[in-house]
């Protein structure tokens, strides 16, 4: 809730996905869960599990966002953290899921915290255009609650997190090898 005591800015439907469509240089995402429950994802996560084959096109429509803003000169970045033993759904994303973003162009990284501290927050979320910030709140079973809009972020406080993020991650395909 805002320190102010006025209702949070939800961001849902088209106006979630206008923050994908109109950056102009640059989505930084931060997740630190290791286990998200996505209903969108049931299904697929279930197949993985199950030993199926990747499903023709999986992810497509993502990667062509990717592709495109790559192809304009955008930059799309993830940090993702991870404990040893992998979960299920991390084992999911590394599979089926994050080399696809890479082959798209999204640059994909790994923070391992098996065995170190890293002073980062417990909280996903997108930074674009290095201005705007959106929290990703999710329940303790990795449900989202929430897409929450942070008016007048501490910028600096979200630039450090992310360079700190990425001074402390490998590339996503060194850490598959």
């Amino acid at each position: 809730m805002p320190v102010d005591g006025s209702s949070p800015v939800l961001l849902d439907g088209d106006d979630w996905k206008a923050h994908f469509r109109n950056f102009k240089r640059s989505a930084f995402r931060l997740e630190v869960h290791q286990v998200y429950t996505m209903p969108n994802e049931a299904e697929t996560l279930s197949g993985f599990l199950a030993g199926d084959p990747i499903p023709e096109g999986f992810n497509a429509a993502w990667h062509q966002t990717i592709r495109g803003h790559v192809a304009a000169g955008r930059t799309m970045t993830r940090a993702k953290l991870v404990r040893r033993p992998l979960t299920d759904y991390s084992r999911y994303l590394f599979e089926w899921g994050i080399s696809g973003n890479v082959a798209a162009g999204e640059d994909y990284r790994i923070v391992d915290v098996t065995e170190r501290e890293v002073d980062l927050p417990n909280q996903d979320f997108w930074m674009f255009d290095e201005t705007t910030v959106v929290h990703l709140n999710y329940r303790p079973d990795g449900t989202q609650i929430n897409r929450e809009l942070i008016e007048s972020p501490d910028i600096n406080r979200y630039l450090a997190w992310r360079d700190l993020a990425l001074e402390s991650s490998i590339p996503f395909s060194d850490y598959r090898t």
